[in-house]
């Protein structure tokens, strides 16, 4: 018998690559899987839990602050739904009469954002007619009528120009005559000081929070009915839940000196923050007030708060009208706050329960031959244990 013919190079190649094409096309049906072998040895399960310690370590306490100071392991809500409601009480002297809070706290509403006044500049029994121009004015003063052009409106000024120079309210300076409401306020406005007693002004503010993503919800009151809040003021320990606040110190509080606010004016900010970490009693999760002013005071440009109105009525048969130039502390109510809880990761690996978490958290399914139902594959039998809504462990067990 003939011995066989040995193959070529070329056709041995082919061959190889062949074979090799066939490893690869396999790759794309045959599915590898690890096989766990559990070891009952007490010595090599010591040392294999070590290892696993030393790894937890070693990511751990680089990263010690993210982790367990910032507490990076809970889910986190920003920006709590708030309501406040704001009320004053409180009466206060000027050089001629008793104020009350209908009047001096501008809007009556009792919003987030109020003004308590505490100073007014009155110009009383203005009517419709002519008179000089302020002189704080641009181009206000002149010396003859044809420094004044007839029909000229300033948006800054306080009239339609009639093209006549006239003498000033006071001193020999002349300005350009207006038609307006006269005499204008810098001509005959007296000055009122109404804060002598405005630092024991009491400021309720009633505010209540709600985290939507945790349904957790609170407020800043005392669940008290024996009449608490009718002889409490606010205290940061033994009165927390009282938020009934001084204006005096409130302005002491954010550092300012009370006398000079209540010239110039200004704004404050009362910020409360709730800042809750939920995984522990609704009681551990208090507010917590800071005060500050909020205008530069330091620019004089922008420094300070004023604001003008008027109050209307007729005098023999002519309208007329006081003019109240008011400074006063406007307060800014700001609520923050940042609600955490537990996350996911948590639940999954710590918890007692985690396995039952787990079983309602995520469906396992897996394929069996002929596309039928194999072990842990929801079939139409509503008796399978991964298939059921509920179960007999049930999430009630956590």
């Amino acid at each position: 018998m003939a011995a066989a013919e040995p193959k070529s190079p070329a056709a041995a190649g082919a061959a190889a690559a062949r074979r090799l094409a066939r490893g690869c096309w396999s790759a794309f049906w045959d599915y590898e899987t690890p096989k766990v072998i559990v070891v009952k040895n007490r010595r090599l399960g010591i040392v294999y839990r070590t290892v696993q310690l030393l790894i937890l370590l070693y990511f751990v306490c680089p990263h010690r602050y993210v982790f367990i100071v910032q507490k990076s392991y809970q889910d986190s809500e920003t920006g709590p739904e708030s309501s406040v409601i704001t009320k004053v009480k409180g009466l206060t002297l000027s050089e001629h009469k008793v104020w009350d809070v209908e009047e001096y706290v501008k809007p009556p509403e009792g919003g987030s954002v109020f003004s308590i006044i505490t100073r007014i500049e009155v110009t009383s029994f203005q009517t419709l007619g002519t008179c000089a121009e302020s002189m704080r004015v641009r181009n206000a003063t002149c010396d003859s009528d044809e420094d004044c052009v007839a029909g000229q409106l300033d948006m800054l000024g306080n009239g339609l120009r009639t093209g006549r120079c006239v003498p000033y309210y006071h001193g020999p300076s002349k300005t350009c005559e207006v038609s307006g409401w006269c005499p204008v306020e810098d001509g005959a406005s007296v000055s009122q000081f109404l804060g002598k007693m405005a630092p024991n002004f009491t400021i309720l503010i009633k505010n209540s929070i709600h985290y939507p993503k945790f349904q957790f919800s609170k407020g800043n009151i005392e669940n008290r009915k024996d009449g608490y809040l009718r002889h409490c003021t606010f205290h940061e320990v033994s009165d927390l839940y009282c938020p009934i606040f001084k204006l005096g110190y409130i302005v002491e509080q954010a550092g300012e000196n009370f006398t000079e606010l209540a010239h110039t004016g200004g704004v404050i900010g009362v910020i409360i923050n709730w800042d809750c970490d939920l995984d522990l009693s609704a009681s551990m999760c208090n507010p917590k007030y800071s005060f500050r002013r909020l205008d530069p005071k330091h620019i004089p440009a922008s420094s300070g708060y004023n604001f003008r109105f008027a109050k209307y009525y007729r005098i023999n048969g002519s309208s007329t009208r006081t003019l109240i130039k008011a400074y006063g502390i406007r307060i800014d109510v700001i609520v923050h706050g940042q609600g955490s809880f537990l996350c996911d990761w948590i639940l999954l690996t710590f918890m007692n329960k985690n396995k039952v978490y787990s079983h309602k958290k995520f469906d396992k399914m897996v394929d069996a031959p002929g596309g039928g139902a194999g072990p842990g594959l929801c079939a139409s039998e509503p008796s399978q244990q991964d298939c059921t809504l509920t179960d007999a462990r049930g999430l009630a067990q956590l």
